[in-house]
């Protein structure tokens, strides 16, 4: 049987892998990190069983350069500089700073290395692990209910915008696609996005996804994740300051671009007893990942009224576990507030009728120090230190 590599590009991973790099690159390139994979539920079939498998595949994409057409494509991003992309053109990934294993059923992956190299592997091995996961469900019936699925996500979609209710909407409902790292195929991922943005170019207007954002002239949708502002608790700064830090090194990097800012971190209490004034002011809104997404959008507009700023002149980006219903709720309940957009993930590039991994690569040392996410949500709090978890607590006031 012939070998296919799976990732055929470089740009066929996340935009805010290009832009926490080039913040890595100009900030802290001598910063060193270790990422760990986790698979929060159980699969159907045993991981373990791929292992063979994701080193072919990761053998082959070490061997990727990037073009000089995608080369080209990042120069005309205007936030992405100069000499970022001739770093690029000198890169290419490392295998010997992945390694690949089994414990039992499950795969384990560990990434140990220099920031600039081990951060971007992330996406590539999450789409690996699941394109090949799914391989023996691709069939054409599989794909005959994924497209029955899809038709009913574009027709609901199209009902809404069509409807009085939406043309009493004060802001446009804005959708982009969040789902490479958990998505069924790379070909269905761009089947899912080209039918829901053609048929619906108003309202899903961009992908998390560089690659298919070049191919079919979307914009690209993307600033931070987690893992950078994890670093920040192993940067030299002061741990209460981390979030601080982490921010105003984006601000000075990006001076106005990519003004998204992730707030769950250490929860949204904690984050926005930072995000003062000064922040407020100079990010243009948040994103939600975990917790109760109601009473998070409420706690961030009663931030902004109380620092007297208007809601509606900010943004509110939902990314949590969302699909069509739980987007157009949300829109409806805040629309008469604030600006919303909402980047739909598994739901949009893995809704074929099967169970779908809860796959994760997470950031867990950084300069070999250990670092944590205390999620809003039980179940996603990361972290293998507890020592340094305890103390994290205890330095934000976040009960255990």
């Amino acid at each position: 049987m012939s070998f296919s590599p799976l990732i055929t590009s470089l740009l066929d991973t996340d935009l805010y892998k290009f832009t926490m790099l080039q913040v890595v690159l100009h900030h802290f390139p001598g910063a060193h990190g270790e990422y760990e994979f986790r698979c929060r539920n159980v699969p159907e079939r045993p991981l373990s069983a791929l292992r063979t498998a994701v080193e072919a595949q990761l053998d082959a994409l070490c061997t990727l350069r990037f073009t000089q057409e995608e080369l080209a494509y990042l120069r005309n991003l205007r936030f992405i500089k100069s000499d970022f992309v001739d770093y690029l053109e000198l890169f290419h990934l490392q295998r010997r700073f992945i390694e690949v294993s089994t414990t039992g059923d499950m795969l384990t992956i560990r990434i140990k290395g220099p920031m600039v190299q081990a951060m971007f592997f992330e996406i590539f091995v999450l789409a690996i692990v699941n394109e090949l996961y799914f391989q023996p469900c691709d069939t054409e019936e599989r794909r005959a209910e994924g497209q029955r699925r899809l038709d009913g996500k574009i027709a609901r979609l199209a009902a809404f915008c069509a409807s009085e209710e939406a043309a009493r909407c004060r802001f446009p409902l804005l959708i982009a696609d969040f789902g490479t790292r958990r998505r069924f195929s790379r070909n269905w991922q761009r089947h899912a996005v080209e039918q829901v943005h053609a048929a619906l170019p108003t309202v899903f207007r961009g992908t998390s996804n560089v690659y298919l954002a070049w191919q079919l002239g979307m914009t690209p949708i993307g600033t931070m994740a987690h893992e950078f502002l994890q670093a920040f608790q192993a940067l030299g700064v002061r741990l209460r300051d981390f979030q601080k830090a982490a921010l105003e090194t984006w601000v000075q990097e990006y001076r106005g671009d990519l003004g998204i800012a992730l707030t769950d971190v250490v929860g949204m209490a904690a984050f926005l007893a930072d995000f003062d004034l000064y922040f407020a002011k100079l990010f243009d809104g948040l994103r939600h990942d975990s917790g109760d997404p109601y009473a998070w959008g409420e706690q961030a507009i009663r931030h902004y009224q109380a620092l007297r700023i208007d809601p509606a002149s900010k943004m509110l980006t939902f990314s949590d576990g969302l699909d069509v219903e739980r987007i157009l709720a949300l829109y409806r309940h805040f629309d008469p507030h604030i600006q919303t957009s909402f980047g739909i993930g598994t739901n949009l590039t893995n809704d074929m009728g099967v169970s779908p991994l809860q796959i994760v690569l997470k950031l867990t040392h950084c300069n070999g120090q250990p670092v944590a996410k205390l999620s809003d949500s039980p179940g996603k709090t990361m972290c293998t230190d507890a020592t340094f978890l305890a103390y994290l607590r205890q330095v934000f006031g976040i009960a255990g």
